[in-house]
């Protein structure tokens, strides 16, 4: 089945959406079946999707009394760039499937929330509409096997003005999304990755594969390793960002080589069907990186109270995906800002009910244990 190429919206009040939950309700009833699936869909039977969620409901924060919160800020820096609070847009492919603004809008409201924009290398919007909103943008990219066209990708982010690289390592083949394959999802034709050349593929599904993993069998290339990291380096003056780390001996390494930050994240469950969650991987990751890069996490994330609980175990800052995406098919540019108006509220607010002045504090001080943990100094 061919999506649309933007969905049917419901009349609503952004003002009456009080959390992300709401934004997602309101938008999946708005949305066709099949683009709502391919959005909210995981791989295999979703284990790993619903585990995303399932860890970080589990986790209890411990917070602290008796200090003076009249003050409470959720600003913070990511890879030196201020911050309105510790929360980024993940990159996420074919925004316009969403609305026919797609990128340009969710990156506008980006620009207005003070929140960094991730553009995927699947956009369907060019790096330089993109960075022409205002907002701080880092570059996805996936490892093709035309090394001509990343390099020219490389060189189309700095020029547009991204500010960082990020490079998704959790994707040799794409995992096996049964809603896609069942439903035929493809790209109605005035959808593509504008920023590659060819989107071969992506237009054209089968009994047995998703036209989405026919796109990525034909143009990523599986034999990614170690020594790719020195390749991108030498190519490139932004940071590096490792997207897609859950095991700590990984995350080890890629300190070692000097990457700049990791994103701890299963890809929305969309991978590894089984794979542990991004929240129980995050400590072991944190602990075995310390302080010689950034940690962040992505894959679960709904709430300010997540947002806190992912930093008291561990990370810099996170990434939301789905939620973001949610606002903007409800409302294009006023529906993510909504979304993201909403999680820093609600992160002020835990942060406050936490006992902290600043996300500096929630790291110092807050204690996440899992539900089973024994409460023991």
């Amino acid at each position: 089945m061919i999506a649309e190429i933007s969905p049917a919206r419901t009349a609503v009040s952004l003002s009456s959406l009080l959390c992300l939950d709401d934004v997602e309700d309101a938008a999946t009833h708005a949305m066709a079946a099949d683009l709502r699936d391919f959005v909210a869909g995981g791989a295999g039977t979703e284990t790993t999707l619903r585990a995303n969620r399932t860890a970080l409901e589990r986790v209890r924060l411990v917070p602290r009394v008796l200090n003076d919160v009249s003050a409470c800020s959720t600003e913070t820096t990511v890879l030196g760039t201020s911050t309105t609070m510790p929360v980024l847009v993940a990159p996420m492919a074919y925004q316009r499937l969403a609305h026919p603004e797609g990128e340009r809008a969710l990156a506008a409201a980006c620009a207005g929330a003070g929140v960094i924009y991730v553009a995927s290398m699947l956009s369907s919007s060019t790096f330089v509409d993109i960075t022409a909103t205002g907002a701080s943008t880092w570059c996805q990219l996936y490892w093709l096997r035309d090394r001509g066209q990343m390099t020219n990708l490389l060189r189309r982010a700095e020029s547009a003005g991204c500010r960082a690289v990020v490079l998704t390592v959790d994707v040799p083949r794409m995992g096996r999304r049964l809603r896609d394959i069942r439903s035929g999802f493809t790209l109605p034709a005035g959808i593509s990755a504008v920023n590659l050349s060819g989107d071969v593929g992506v237009h054209d599904g089968s009994d047995s594969e998703s036209a989405f993993m026919a796109h990525t069998r034909l143009t990523f290339d599986p034999s990614l390793s170690w020594s790719d990291l020195d390749w991108l380096r030498q190519r490139t003056s932004l940071p590096i960002v490792v997207k897609g780390v859950l095991h700590p001996d990984d995350a080890q390494r890629a300190a070692e080589l000097g990457v700049d930050a990791l994103i701890v994240s299963n890809h929305g469950g969309r991978q590894l069907d089984g794979a542990v969650s991004s929240a129980e991987a995050l400590p072991a990751v944190r602990e075995v990186v310390g302080d010689r890069c950034e940690v962040l996490m992505d894959s679960g994330i709904r709430s300010g109270s997540d947002v806190v609980k992912a930093i008291a175990l561990g990370a810099s800052s996170v990434l939301i995906g789905r939620p973001a995406w949610w606002g903007l098919a409800l409302a294009g540019q006023a529906g993510a800002a909504r979304v993201l108006e909403l999680i820093r509220q609600e992160t002020e607010d835990a942060v406050a009910l936490a006992g902290c002045r600043g996300i500096a504090d929630v790291r110092s001080s807050v204690r996440a244990l899992p539900a089973a943990e024994s409460w023991s100094w």
